[in-house]
């Protein structure tokens, strides 16, 4: 037989009106509190245009964006994909152009590339194309494009004869176009050099 067991005596768990008394005025006290520490009041005002870093670039003097341009570029059951683009004011009038080396997204081989100038409408509307500096009968593939003092710069690779594979282009050639008189004119001559 076990002895008796001496129970703890928990009379002080019991709760009593004063504990509740007590709990209350302390709930009170952080509520009133809480109340007299309030941070400011929010505002939606933006901060100057200085301390909120670079302006926005209104719509006109973005560059066009090659993602909304239908592309002259015949690519059967795949779409055309944009490989490089560069941008730059290319005809003087304050608002940049777009050129972009497209071809399309064939699941093998070298697709061609095809080098187009984008521009905006006078009101800034959908980008188009207005010239084609590379077309991609050219059978050429753009490594490098770049917008400089109002010229686009690429670097070229392309093939010495009909009979090179085309995934093995064998001639590179740097190429330079400058718009004067209304067209895009090519101010170095071809000067194909072995890859």
């Amino acid at each position: 037989m076990q002895p008796p067991s001496a129970a703890p005596d928990l009379s002080h768990t019991h709760t009593r009106p004063i504990h509740w008394v007590a709990t209350a005025t302390a709930l009170a006290g952080v509520i009133a509190l809480s109340a007299l520490l309030q941070p400011d009041a929010a505002t939606a005002a933006q901060p100057p245009a200085s301390a909120a870093g670079p302006r926005s670039t209104p719509a006109d003097t973005a560059p066009p964006d090659p993602a909304h341009v239908a592309f002259p570029l015949r690519c059967g059951p795949v779409e055309a994909v944009v490989r490089t683009k560069a941008a730059g004011d290319l005809d003087g009038d304050g608002r940049p152009e777009t050129v972009v080396a497209v071809h399309c997204d064939a699941p093998t081989g070298t697709p061609p590339d095809a080098v187009y100038v984008l521009t905006r409408g006078p009101s800034a509307g959908t980008p188009r194309v207005v010239a084609t500096l590379v077309g991609p009968e050219e059978r050429r593939n753009v490594t490098a494009l770049a917008v400089r003092d109002g010229a686009v710069l690429a670097t070229l690779l392309g093939y010495s004869s009909a009979d090179v594979p085309s995934c093995c282009p064998d001639v590179t050639d740097d190429a330079k176009w400058r718009w004067k008189g209304g067209a895009f004119v090519r101010s170095t001559p071809t000067q194909a050099r072995p890859v």
